[in-house]
């Protein structure tokens, strides 16, 4: 009964005609402002930015001309260690003895490098053809280091020329020095072999670790030279770590893909 007489005292009141009407609050108001603003901006962005990404991969520090593993020409025993590790040897270098039947024979380099492991030990019986030593090519002391980065295959086609990229040391603490600074020299288009890459560092395992995720293709880096930090390089800090750098030493690398513009994803 009381819903009936508030119904019939509503039908009496005037409408009210005179008044103005109210289509939004200020509030309103400034909500569909920011809107507006905000979805011209994203279009404005979607047609001139561009989306900037990067992959990661295993990278290896070397010279540039990579390794050789050195073999014994003859079976026999090891009567001699002629050169240490570390050491830089002239091409046709001795570096062990080795005893045959027909007497003995010296195992020298085939190119000039600097010698960065010795599988082999006096006494040691070892057979033709048999991994004795590996060297790195180095023809001067004063060769630059380059970083072979092994990246996924399918990510080799997005890499532009000069690529930046930020090389994460293992041997360099990160939060203390940073990364290490580069650009891409060179993009090897064709997937590399374990065999391939082992052959390249002078190391199997290398070979085996950076292909267990399938065929990658090395980058070749090159290092930023700098003259105002002890290892002669870009750093990501001012003056990078207090000593110098290594070769054969591991990193990852973070190289910077080609941009994207965003239109070309958000659109089917």
């Amino acid at each position: 009964m009381q819903f009936r007489q508030q119904a019939l005292a509503k039908l009496q009141s005037p409408e009210e005609l005179d008044l103005p009407v109210r289509l939004a609050r200020p509030q309103g108001w400034l909500v569909l402002s920011v809107t507006v603003v905000a979805m011209a901006a994203a279009s404005v962005w979607a047609v001139t930015g561009s989306v900037t990404s990067t992959v990661s991969a295993p990278a290896v520090l070397t010279h540039g001309e990579g390794s050789y593993v050195l073999q014994s020409p003859v079976a026999g025993q090891v009567t001699a260690i002629l050169a240490e590790e570390g050491e830089r040897l002239p091409a046709n270098s001795p570096v062990l003895k080795v005893r045959t039947e027909e007497g003995e024979t010296v195992v020298r380099t085939l190119a000039a490098g600097r010698l960065t492991a010795l599988a082999a030990t006096i006494g040691q019986i070892i057979a033709t053809g048999a991994n004795v030593a590996v060297v790195e090519k180095v023809a001067d002391a004063d060769d630059p280091l380059y970083a072979t980065v092994y990246v996924p295959a399918e990510n080799a086609g997005s890499i532009p020329a000069n690529a930046a990229v930020d090389l994460t040391v293992q041997t360099v603490p990160t939060q203390e020095y940073g990364v290490l600074r580069g650009h891409v020299e060179f993009v090897d288009r064709a997937p590399q072999s374990p065999q391939e890459i082992a052959a390249f560092l002078g190391d199997s395992q290398l070979g085996e670790q950076f292909t267990k995720d399938g065929r990658p293709v090395a980058v070749l880096v090159r290092l930023d030279r700098s003259s105002r930090t002890e290892s002669g390089y870009t750093w990501s800090s001012a003056d990078g770590p207090p000593f110098p750098l290594t070769s054969m030493t591991t990193a990852t690398g973070s190289i910077r893909l080609a941009d994207q513009r965003p239109v070309d994803w958000l659109l089917p």
